[in-house]
């Protein structure tokens, strides 16, 4: 079966075609029902319908809740072709990513958020949550194989999820099994030897017991042309990914999940050049691998009449490597130039071996078992995760090989109620206790252990206005734990950076309207961050005193940050067989009281800090947005159209360099036949180049003596591609 995946996959090629699924989705499987007429009434099925969050406490309609939340469902994910979640965040607004990889693995939400990580071990600020099992901070597993859903909650989730979603949480759900025998297989072909298969089985085994079996492989050579090696796969995508879930009804009182999840992810990494093009001169190319094992298993026990015991233990195993050609060239690169002597050659690697568990069990009460008369819902939980990262790290221009351990070990406990008023008013009060320690040990004998309580919570009010509209208001109170700066050629005093605490209000409207066609998301917030913790570099030349130069990454505590904003959502069946949908994200993030350590565009040889009182904050987009319209053409065909856009943002603190502003392009047509759904599609058509990750203020082309100018790394050019799917 695997060795199926490594081939080139046949397509049955039909250029009909493109679009968005219009018909109505089978139930729990993210298939469709084959031949079904694409009608405003299907249309009003499938998209302007109860949409269930299911990362909250207890599964409840994203428009019943008094939270900024996203919901991209199965339809959205096939309706951009994505294959991972970088794909699909620019339909979310205020939630941007960082590159810097071979994916977008590093995720911004309201502009707070991780941009990369080297030496140093990471405290993510955005949780990410795969079927129940912990992948924060190493987002390369997020692929969309057979997803139900993706869930972005935004704003600090103190009481759901503790110290790893200061800034929001990523929750992943896949389809469960169905009740009846079903399946699909799709193919698909694209541009630059973009290849993908995909498989999926459900069905019953007895009355009381079903499973569902994924498995996906997706390749493609990349869009980087490398000169040097006359090569144009060495930034490639070769991931593998297979999931299996067992549910299990035991008795009347008792129901047992089981989900085991594979991913591999064995890609290229040769992004930048010295020119700033897709062609590059490296001649030691990197890698960015990751073989992730996982699995969780779920048991929900109805133990009374008032309450259930929900209890989720997971596991995942990880294996990484981030590595790359740090000249971006070869040797000879200046044999007979006049810069000939001054070329450097070196090449980093990163290895981490990574596991964690997790155990979290909570009491989840039932109509029966509501206090205070009847009027208040309440739950009441234990948390525990253990997580241990090794790193070896092997650099051309170190003495010897770096190796480090950190292990942190989070114990929490946390409750929720949410009272009712009045047949109107709601009242949601939740809190956590966090208990975290943390140990780091490296091989130049740095030693560093913490332990700290945390806490955080949400106190929200929530008001019927009518019962389609509802206005809520909400203030939430989250963290992020302190840490160690790891590098060994960092001052000892410089080492330690302080937890960081964030206070976030909030009020939205949420709405279903105009007869149950329009449905309204709109939120205004306001953060206050406190301790606000800022990744620096420090700039240090690597022969002699000019540059070509390394950095040293630290963490440093800015006083305070602001961050405040605008976010609007809408579904709107405008007319009948045309749905209009989009996003607006507003956003302005700025540093308060700080000072840069290295901000080296103002001095690269000294490092000389900068005021950054004011300046905003980097990877924090000042908007963003998405629009787009599907049109069913016929009852078999249809069609659709998105434009998508951001302004450009500082992509790092250290340096003035910008990404660029940009608006880009997709669209789809798409005809079904009896069980056959066939597409034509193409994402960014007007070919524009989008900067994913960039650094400014060094040297590295000898070619000009190493003089200082920013370098980028660029995001997916146009592609277009055709997939045949079919239904059993």
């Amino acid at each position: 079966m695997i060795d199926l995946f490594r081939k080139r996959q046949w397509l049955v090629f039909v250029c009909l075609l493109s679009g968005s699924v219009l018909a109505s989705e089978l139930e729990n499987s993210g298939g469709t029902a084959a031949g079904t007429e694409i009608t405003k009434e299907t249309l009003s099925a499938e998209t302007i319908q109860e949409v269930v969050v299911t990362a909250q406490f207890r599964e409840v309609s994203v428009l019943d809740t008094g939270n900024s939340i996203s919901v991209l469902d199965s339809q959205q994910i096939e309706r951009r072709q994505a294959r991972h979640l970088d794909q699909l965040l620019n339909l979310v607004p205020n939630v941007n990513f960082s590159s810097g990889a071979s994916r977008g693995k590093f995720i911004q939400i309201r502009g707070i958020g991780e941009r990369s990580q080297f030496i140093e071990p990471l405290n993510p600020s955005v949780g990410l949550l795969i079927d129940g099992i912990d992948f924060s901070g190493i987002g390369g597993a997020a692929t969309t194989l057979d997803l139900r859903q993706v869930e972005v909650l935004r704003g600090p989730q103190g009481t759901l999820y503790g110290a790893n979603a200061l800034a929001g949480l990523i929750n992943m759900k896949s389809n469960n099994p169905s009740d009846v025998f079903e399946g699909h297989i799709e193919t698909s072909i694209a541009e630059y030897e973009t290849r993908t298969t995909s498989a999926v089985l459900s069905g019953p085994i007895a009355d009381n017991l079903g499973y569902r079996l994924a498995v996906q492989g997706h390749r493609s050579d990349g869009y980087i042309d490398n000169e040097f090696l006359n090569r144009k796969d060495t930034s490639n995508i070769d991931e593998l990914t297979a999931r299996g879930k067992l549910h299990w009804r035991v008795s009347d009182r008792l129901q047992l999940n089981f989900t085991g999840f594979y991913v591999d992810a064995d890609n290229g990494y040769d992004a930048f050049s010295l020119d700033n093009t897709r062609k590059t001169l490296s001649d030691q190319p990197g890698n960015d691998r990751q073989e992730s094992t996982a699995f969780a298993v779920e048991s929900i026990w109805q133990a009374s009449e008032q309450f259930e015991v929900v209890g989720l233990v997971s596991y995942a195993d990880s294996n990484l490597e981030y590595s790359y050609d740090e000249d971006w060239s070869f040797a000879a690169i200046c044999d007979g130039l006049p810069c000939e002597g001054w070329a450097y050659s070196s090449f980093d690697r990163y290895q981490r071996s990574r596991y964690n568990g997790t155990l979290d069990l909570k009491l989840v009460s039932s109509e029966a078992g509501r206090l205070f008369n009847g009027a208040s819902d309440w739950v009441l939980g234990i948390y525990y995760r253990r997580q241990n990262e090794s790193l070896l790290r092997e650099y051309t221009y170190a003495d010897g090989d770096f190796n480090s351990d950190f292990d942190t070990r989070n114990r929490a406990v946390y409750g929720q109620l949410d009272t009712r008023l009045s047949d109107r008013l709601k009242l949601v009060s939740g809190a956590r206790i966090e208990f975290r320690r943390a140990d780091y040990l490296d091989s130049e004998g740095v030693r560093h252990n913490t332990s700290e309580r945390l806490w955080g919570g949400r106190l929200a009010l929530e008001y019927s206005l009518t019962p389609e509209t509802l206005l809520y208001g909400l203030v939430s109170r989250g963290y992020k734990a302190g840490g160690v700066n790891s590098n060994p050629e960092l001052d000892p005093g410089a080492r330690d950076f302080d937890t960081e605490y964030m206070w976030n209000i909030e009020t939205g409207i949420k709405g279903d309207w105009l007869d149950r066609t329009l449905q309204v998301q709109l939120a205004l917030f306001y953060q206050m961050r406190r301790d606000m913790q800022v990744k620096q570099s420090l700039v240090k030349p690597i022969t002699g005193d000019l540059c070509p130069c390394s950095f040293i990454d630290t963490f440093d505590n800015a006083s305070k940050g602001r961050n405040y904003g605008l976010e609007l959502m809408f579904d709107w069946l405008a007319m009948d067989d045309v749905q209009v949908y989009g996003s607006l994200g507003l956003l302005r993030a700025t540093y308060q009281d700080f000072e840069s350590l290295s901000h080296v565009d103002a001095d690269p040889e000294n490092n000389v800090a900068v005021d950054l009182d004011g300046r905003e904050q980097a990877h924090a987009p000042s908007y963003q947005f998405s629009l787009g319209v599907e049109v069913a053409l016929t009852g078999q065909m249809s069609a659709a159209l998105e434009m998508e856009g951001k302004q450009q943002f500082y992509l790092s603190p250290r340096h003035n360099a910008k990404s660029n502003r940009y608006e880009l392009f997709n669209a789809r047509l798409e005809y079904r036949v009896q069980q056959w759904d066939f597409l034509l599609w193409g994402r960014n058509l007007t070919d524009r180049d989008v900067i994913v990750r960039g650094f400014g203020g060094f040297g590295n082309d000898p070619r000009n003596f190493y003089q200082t100018e920013p370098y980028y790394q660029y995001g997916e050019p146009r592609i277009v591609g055709v997939t045949a799917k079919y239904h059993f």
